[in-house]
């Protein structure tokens, strides 16, 4: 779970130089929200976002083409981009870069080598990529979730009970209970229910487990209130 298998390699960047009106193009035909600026020895060096080019821009209201007092022509990348900032390496904990962004509100982060030299960007579609791997619902099957004491020993044996009715899983995860403290909640994704369908693998768990819901087909029915 670490950057480098995650992140988006061929990244679009700037030069220092590269004009305003060039970037806004770019951001425009690409769909880009933000891009890395770099040296000419591909050090990272700053990052223009969709809104700096944006405040850039001057007003559709405003007579000429004037912005900051000069030509728009002659604004640069170097001229707008935030210097210095936040990077990961591709050794850095995907879950750690989802927390970052999350915080910051960033659309990215970009992803810098130990000589500070741009390998790539981490984007919250990146991270969505990673979610959707791990929780493995790319592979599809039914989705099964469990609330389970906070303490070492719970998950392992429900996983050995499922094994023992024959069920195979592809995916678990787990998450703390936001509504119940002293709890975590399991989510399991099946890939193969065994001699069970849905509705008798429920009431087999049912007696052992407290069952909070289970998605199938993409239809979601809840089992505790």
């Amino acid at each position: 779970m670490l950057v480098r298998d995650w992140m988006t390699k061929n990244v679009i960047t700037l030069g220092l130089k590269t004009t305003v009106v060039d970037a806004a193009e770019i951001m425009r035909t690409k769909k880009i929200r933000q891009f890395p600026v770099i040296d000419v020895n591909g050090t990272l060096v700053g990052i223009v976002s969709d809104r700096d080019i944006r405040d850039a821009m001057p007003s559709k209201y405003l007579p000429g083409d004037a912005a900051n007092g000069g030509s728009l022509s002659s604004l640069r990348a170097a001229d707008i981009m935030t210097s210095e900032p936040l990077t990961v390496t591709p050794l850095t904990p995907i879950d750690l870069v989802a927390n970052t962004l999350q915080r910051h509100k960033f659309g990215g982060l970009p992803v810098v080598d130990e000589a500070g030299r741009l390998v790539g960007i981490v984007t919250v579609a990146d991270v969505f990529r990673f979610l959707c791997t791990a929780t493995g619902v790319q592979r599809g099957g039914p989705q099964i979730a469990v609330r389970l004491d906070a303490k070492p020993g719970p998950l392992a044996a429900m996983l050995q009970f499922l094994r023992s009715e024959g069920v195979r899983f592809a995916n678990v995860f787990t998450s703390p209970d936001p509504a119940a403290p002293g709890f975590r909640n399991a989510y399991v994704r099946v890939s193969d229910l065994g001699e069970h369908n849905m509705d008798s693998l429920v009431a087999t768990l049912k007696g052992k487990y407290t069952l909070l819901f289970f998605v199938e087909d993409g239809r979601t029915t809840l089992l505790e209130s």
